[in-house]
């Protein structure tokens, strides 16, 4: 746990302290206090000494009294003040790299790239972390340097090989760590420890200053506690490194997207193989049950193809990629390694060259079939691990259960594709189990959103061992993100909305949905004739005409897509600019005027698909000749967004919030309110300028029990928590030229 719950953990903790004027003299100083006390647990293998933290302390500070305006620093340096520990595999400059093997060691002149990018933003490295020797295992307890144990059982491992990095983050001493990741080590300790580890692209990340395991394949990842964190610190790092000869970065039209689609297929294994762990099937179970809640659909896949992959990394030939790394140490001084990591690399002397090109054939048929899962699901949703062995287990069969762990990980790298790994909850025994979601390669900030989503749907579950839970509120801004595929927001309004005959024409460009909204209710839509399928077209009302809220769809289109997907686009329509109904403007289509007249105005309708349900259903009616009635379900969505807003502003005292929904004349007395409704000190209160601060209010439903073109009535029921009654509130609404205005309000109770 950490020694105090207001430590900081995570970086909206660390920014939030420094934008609160924090010194970092102080607050890194009280830092190393904490980590000073946990110097000989096994997690560590150094830490930084006197000289090394407060030269690092020392220009922070001067950085920081340079400049006074804490925002702008931070946004230059988003990790400014953010302690970080490294694996022991990934070189700090004037600190000694071992691979948790005291004879190999040596003292790097400079950092690794990686870590060189992170102090460039900021971020103070506090120590090196313990390993599985050369990064070869799965379990944490192949070092001289002692075992970490997972931070939630001190009987169970760690995991590896990053075991320390991860056992640093779980228990809060550190806002993130590096690891590497060849085969899962960047994600089972993950798992261990119920944190966030977030495994890149094979070469999206420099791995320039990091002892290899299998070059060809090896990642640094990052552990932090959450995926804001986890995301960020990768976006820092992540770019193009000449010393790196593995280093990948695509043109931008070759990165990933950005998001997903809000409803993903997600690949499942038929079979998922726990050997008989009741608890992690358990746990998974749920995890399914969960995806399931937030709308995603289950896909049922054979492994098979993906476990052959699996099984090239260790029986195959890249176990020569280790030996490479080790052979002068193995030949010179063989009693210097791990017995059982010296069984592992020694079996590269069996393959021959001509088994090297044979794996890699073979490597590619399998990849060609693992490439199809891609046709029927958007993310493989699997369990990290398959269970959380005992120390004990570990030394009574150190290799069977060190590949049970790898089950769904040793894949990956091969495939060149992406990871992430999460938390899920805690089980009955008190042990974390998490679940990892894989994407094809480039797709990482794809899946950061959806860890995100994942994350945020859970607030309170523990951040790894700290004793906090995970906050509701978003991240703060100003934290960077990995890059992806730059887009240009498109909004659609007719035969390219989802389920619509042309919406292919976006989806097979890569296209993305971003958002279902609706216009700002300054919009007609009429049905054009003569178009096959058919289409309707949108026009913008002008000053004194009678707008609505048309509904619509926000698609990300790849801006290399943009150009064949206007080739598509038929005369009359166009693309233009739409106001939508948070007040932004983003392209859309648009149409001629001159075709618009005569066209049947099907804007009561409220949107395109509505009108087209109507019309199979024969309930479309004749045609519109004249201003069509309020739209009643997007008055309906107007006013709750309106009055929850309203709310809100009340409890704030926001005046100029307030003002702007309210029709304002000097002859109305706005913010009226009576006693009865907060209480007659609190009103009070509020009109001596004070805050009111009201009960916690739940809107019910929101009805329109009169309407016209220009003026609806609008009774909400809403309820307090701690009050019975049921709380009604009439409000009379008129159009006005800046929109529609609330002129009038009651409120009521009603015993229950």
């Amino acid at each position: 746990m950490t020694d105090s719950p207001q430590a900081q953990l995570t970086l909206a903790d660390w920014r939030a302290a420094w934008l609160a004027g924090a010194q970092p003299s102080d607050l890194l100083r009280l830092r190393r206090q904490l980590l000073q006390a946990h110097a000989s647990d096994p997690a560590w293998i150094a830490q930084a000494d006197d000289a090394q933290f407060e030269a690092q302390v020392a220009r922070l500070q001067a950085l920081a009294d340079a400049e006074p305006d804490r925002a702008a620093l931070l946004a230059r340096l988003p990790l400014f003040g953010v302690p970080f520990a490294v694996k022991d595999n990934i070189d700090v400059a004037g600190i000694a790299t071992t691979a948790a093997c005291p004879e190999f060691a040596y003292v790097p002149g400079r950092h690794a790239t990686t870590v060189q990018k992170l102090v460039d933003a900021g971020a103070v490295w506090v120590g090196k972390t313990n390993l599985d020797q050369f990064a070869t295992g799965l379990v944490g307890t192949r070092s001289p340097y002692g075992r970490p144990a997972s931070a939630f059982d001190a009987q169970r491992i760690s995991g590896g090989s990053s075991s320390g990095s991860a056992v640093a983050v779980a228990r809060g001493w550190v806002a993130f760590a590096l690891g590497t990741d060849t085969a899962g080590s960047g994600r089972v300790p993950a798992c261990f420890n119920h944190i966030v580890g977030l495994k890149p692209t094979p070469g999206r990340v420099s791995t320039a200053g990091v002892l290899p395991a299998c070059r060809s394949l090896d990642c640094v990842s990052v552990f932090a506690l959450t995926v804001d964190d986890a995301a960020a610190v990768m976006a820092v790092m992540e770019g193009p490194d000449a010393a790196d000869i593995y280093n990948a970065v695509p043109a931008p039209s070759g990165q990933g997207p950005a998001r997903l689609p809000a409803r993903l297929r997600l690949g499942v294994p038929r079979d998922p193989g726990f050997f008989g762990d009741a608890a992690y099937a358990a746990g998974y179970a749920a995890a399914k049950a969960r995806a399931l809640e937030l709308g995603h659909e289950l896909v049922e896949l054979d492994f098979a193809p993906l476990h052959a992959v699996a099984d090239l990394l260790y029986s195959g030939p890249w176990v020569a990629e280790r030996h490479a790394v080790v052979q002068p140490l193995l030949a010179e001084r063989p009693q210097a390694l791990d017995p059982t990591v010296r069984s592992v690399i020694e079996a590269a002397l069996k393959f021959s060259a001509t088994d090297a090109f044979r794996a890699q054939y073979k490597l590619r048929e399998l990849a060609q079939k693992a490439k199809a899962v891609w046709d029927s699901v958007d993310v493989l949703f699997v369990p990290t691990t398959t269970g959380h062995p005992t120390s004990a287990e570990i030394d009574a069969d150190p290799v069977g259960v060190n590949t049970r762990l790898g089950r769904y990980t040793n894949f990956v790298n091969l495939l060149g594709w992406c990871a992430l790994a999460l938390p899920h909850a805690l089980g009955s025994d008190g042990l974390p189990f998490g679940v990892t979601l894989i994407a094809p390669g480039w797709h990482d900030a794809a899946l950061a959103r959806l860890g995100l989503a994942w994350q945020a749907a859970r607030p309170g579950e523990p951040l790894g061992a700290t004793g906090r839970g995970h906050a509701s509120a978003p991240a703060p801004a100003g934290l960077p993100f990995p890059a992806s595929q730059p887009t240009l927001p498109i909004a659609v309004v007719g035969a390219h909305l989802s389920g619509m005959p042309l919406n292919g024409q976006l989806t097979e460009r890569g296209a993305t949905l971003r958002e279902a909204t609706h216009t700002a209710p300054r919009y007609r839509l009429y049905a054009l004739p003569d178009t096959t399928p058919p289409k309707p077209g949108i026009k913008r009302v002008g000053a004194g005409e009678t707008g609505h809220a048309i509904a619509l769809e926000v698609w990300d289109v790849p801006l290399h897509a943009v150009g064949s997907f206007l080739a598509l686009i038929p005369q009359p329509l166009g693309l233009g600019s739409v106001e939508l109904a948070d007040g932004r403007w983003v392209h859309g289509f648009i149409c001629e005027g001159h075709v618009l007249q005569g066209a049947r105005d099907v804007s009561r309708f409220g949107g395109w698909r509505a009108f087209v349900a109507a019309l199979k259903a024969g309930t479309a009616g004749d045609a519109v000749t004249e201003d069509p009635p309020l739209n009643l379900p997007a008055v309906q969505a107007e006013v709750a967004e309106v009055f929850a807003r309203y709310e809100a502003a009340l409890a704030k005292h926001d005046l100029e919030a307030l003002g702007s929904m309210f029709w304002q004349h000097d002859a109305v007395v706005r913010y009226g309110i009576q006693e009865i409704q907060h209480g007659a000190a609190a009103v009070a209160a509020f009109r001596a300028g004070g805050i009111a601060v009201g009960p916690n209010r739940r809107l019910e439903r929101t009805v329109v029990t009169t309407f016209g073109r220009d003026v609806a009535t609008v009774m909400t029921e809403f309820r307090d928590d701690g009050d019975p009654r049921l709380g009604r509130q009439s409000q009379t609404w008129v159009r006005l030229d800046g929109g529609w205005r609330v002129v009038a309000a009651h409120v009521s109770r009603m015993p229950q």
